[in-house]
């Protein structure tokens, strides 16, 4: 057994460089995807499986097994389908459109395109078969009402979902679970005998046994019981069912994992730049436990030289390995008030790949010379071996910063200093340039042993956080420089100008106010960064500010690179959290392929695989902050349905033609003030001065209004919490 142990502790070593572990992944004959479409083209015609196998002289069961994995891998990809007669067709050839279902509440969807294209629509009559997470080819049929794309579904490549969370109910003896997520409009009729013995309106799992088609619905066997659904600490559980969050390791993942043992050996150490003379030391909330990065700062001539170690996760998970495959599928950590979902197994991503204090630690490095005006004068990459030599919290430095020097260890005060005027350059940069600054306070929810909700407050952003933050940002900056000077495929973290209808929208009410929006089609960062500027003294500053965010556009991962609005970026890619986010992985794997001689034709990634990446890990990612979403407002109504008639301060930050949502200011907490709740009167919508308007008393209720409100009642199940106004408003007259 220690031979063995010895053994697979030297696996790192044998599979670093890329060049080895391609050899080691073709060592038997199986036609590269490449190869096959180029068949597929020739022979004019789908082709069964047979003749795939015929033409590249490939026998046996194995190795009618490993073409077989090779194609549904290109079916996955969205480069061949399977018809009916299980034939392999190129989509191309049949111009139809690949990628995954997004589905919505009122029944109907989109497709989000593997080739990152315009979203697809499909109507309610083409959604009956489909779930939310489906893979599917879809054919351009027309244009819907607004001149986007409207499809009609081929075939169903992939089932993106087999267990779902939802509430069990009975109809007229039938068991029936109906989706908590929205995305998912199907009811799924549970047979006799598979109810589990669940009761009416308990919250639970049920697998999916047959997927609904255009003619019937879906049916199910419940799995598991979740519980009630007001009952505590369940919010976790169920959003990681509706959003189909992937939780357990497949055992080859876990076997891989474990065979890296918990320390570095001295191989993987060799020919590596060592940074373990220098104080690096991470900087993290109190309660993180992975440590992707560490930050080093010195004095340069007139400036400064920057190192940011991000921790070397590409050398222990390599490509095509069981532990890519699950970080592919998990695409980015979840993290819950009560707990995280994470990317990779707890033993490196708690383990060896976080840079833990005072242990030798893998990593990449970017070594950076920072001019005295916070530009980037030069940067290199470098693969690393280093040696935390503390784990500091933001606290701990913020503290530190305002005059406490015992909050952290004497020899660390002069690095923290350094990292401090450092800061001040990147700052006057960050405005120069026009970035946007949202500095919004993180909502924390404090929880019991049963996870019962006990408290929540805000926490506001520190120095310590811009800190960190802007060294973080200058790696990334770095990072896509590198990229696009090797000319080898990688993710861009790309974010668009606002979203033309939503910017109009606000820039309508910006004018009521005042205040000089430039047009849609113009408006730049600067702009945007100036705005908030000019309003941070006003009473309604964060209603502001929280409207311009909602008329930006969410970034996302692409290789086609546009720059990064918000942060006034020409190029900018995720570099500083792999052990969190596959992109970042991904570009980990780009620098260390060039860092170690290899040229960028000869890189395992072509550009078509990237955009497929791409699509995917924005989706991982938005699928991410939905639930955390869901789970924050499960446990936000849990929290206010104690305080049922409790009366707080608050600011209107929505008005429709229905209401006022109102968020209370300490607790970042929304509610709605129905218009059966303001004083009697018919009230008009005026969209774009953002108001209701009594008709009787021209009573006036404006976005941004400061007023105090009741907490009415809590909806658990809908998560919708009610508000009333506290006391009448002062009479206005017309106006």
């Amino acid at each position: 057994m220690p031979k063995k142990k010895n053994q697979s502790k030297k696996q790192p070593k044998k599979a670093s460089g890329a060049n080895g572990r391609q050899a080691k992944a073709y060592q038997h004959p199986i036609p590269s995807r490449n190869a096959i479409l180029e068949y597929l083209d020739d022979a004019g015609s789908p082709q069964k499986l047979e003749a795939v196998l015929a033409k590249f002289s490939l026998k046996g069961q194995r190795m009618r097994g490993l073409l077989v994995d090779r194609l549904d891998a290109m079916v996955r990809a969205g480069q061949i389908i399977q018809n009916r007669r299980n034939e392999y067709c190129l989509t191309q050839k049949l111009a139809l459109i690949t990628g995954r279902v997004s589905g919505h509440k009122d029944g109907f969807g989109f497709v989000i395109t593997d080739d990152d294209s315009d979203d697809i629509y499909l109507s309610a009559r083409e959604m009956r078969p489909l779930f939310d997470g489906d893979r599917v080819a879809v054919k351009i049929v027309g244009t819907d009402r607004r001149g986007k794309p409207e499809g009609d579904v081929v075939e169903i490549l992939e089932r993106g979902t087999r267990e779902v969370a939802g509430k069990f109910i009975r109809e007229r003896g039938i068991g029936v679970v109906i989706p908590d997520n929205p995305k998912n409009s199907h009811r799924i009729l549970i047979g006799k005998g598979d109810s589990a013995g669940a009761k009416a309106g308990q919250i639970v799992v049920v697998e999916i046994l047959d997927f609904p088609s255009k003619d019937s619905q879906a049916t199910g066997r419940i799995l598991k019981i979740i519980g009630a659904p007001d009952q505590s600490g369940i919010a976790t559980e169920i959003a990681l069912h509706s959003h189909a969050i992937p939780t357990e390791w497949p055992k080859a993942v876990l076997l891989q994992a474990d065979n890296f043992g918990n320390a570095v050996p001295s191989a993987a150490k060799k020919g590596r730049m060592d940074l373990r003379s220098l104080d690096l030391v991470t900087i993290d909330g109190a309660d993180a436990r992975d440590f992707d990065d560490a930050v080093y700062c010195e004095p340069s001539g007139k400036g400064w030289r920057l190192l940011v170690a991000i921790a070397d996760v590409a050398h222990y998970v390599e490509i095509n390995t069981p532990l890519d495959k699950e970080a592919e599928r998990r695409g980015t950590s979840v993290y819950f008030p009560d707990r995280v979902v994470p990317m990779l197994p707890e033993v490196l991503s708690n383990g060896l790949c976080s840079l833990n204090p005072k242990v030798d630690r893998l990593c990449m490095v970017c070594d950076m010379q920072i001019d005295a005006s916070g530009n980037v004068v030069s940067s290199n990459f470098a693969e690393g071996v280093m040696r935390s030599k503390a784990r500091l919290t933001y606290g701990e430095v913020n503290a530190f910063l305002l005059g406490d020097t015992k909050s952290i260890p004497e020899f660390l005060h002069t690095t923290i200093r350094h990292l401090h005027d450092l800061y001040q350059g990147f700052s006057k940069a960050r405005r120069r340039r026009g970035a946007i600054e949202l500095d919004l306070p993180q909502i924390k929810f404090e929880l019991d042993e049963e996870g019962v909700i006990k408290n929540i407050h805000t926490a506001p952003r520190n120095d310590a956080h811009r800190l960190i933050e802007e060294c973080m940002i200058t790696a990334n900056v770095a990072a896509a420089g590198f990229l696009r000077k090797h000319r080898i495929p990688g993710l861009y973290r790309v974010h668009a100008k606002p979203d033309p209808e939503r910017f109009d929208e606000l820039r309508l009410y910006l004018l009521t106010l005042g205040l000089k929006v430039p047009h849609s089609e113009h408006v730049q960062a600067k702009q945007f960064a100036k705005l908030l500027l000019d309003v941070k003294d006003r009473p309604d500053s964060s209603t502001i500010s929280m409207q311009m965010l909602r008329s930006l556009k969410h970034a996302e991962y692409t290789p086609d690179n546009i720059g990064h609005f918000g942060l006034a970026l020409e190029a900018y890619a995720h570099f500083t959290s792999p052990i969190r986010r596959y992109p970042d992985l991904l570009v980990h794997r780009a620098i260390g392929h060039i860092v170690r001689g290899g040229k960028a034709g000869k890189y395992n990634y072509d550009r078509q695989t990237m955009v497929r990446l791409g699509v995917i890990t924005s989706a991982y990612e938005r699928r991410a902050e939905e639930a955390t979403r869901d789970v924050e407002a499960w446990l936000k109504c849990q929290y206010m349905q104690q305080r049922v008639g409790d009366v707080y301060s608050g600011v209107v930050t929505g008005v429709t033609n229905f209401g006022l949502f109102v968020q209370i200011s300490e607790l970042m907490i929304d509610g709605l003030v129905h218009v059966t709740n303001l004083p009697n009167d018919y009230y008009q919508y005026d969209r774009n001065k953002q108001q209701l308007v009594g008709e009787r008393t021209g009573q006036r209720y404006r976005l941004g209004e400061e007023m105090e409100v009741l907490v009415q009642q809590v909806d658990m199940e809908t998560r919708r919490i009610d508000f009333r106004l506290a006391q009448p408003p002062a009479p206005q007259g017309a106006k």
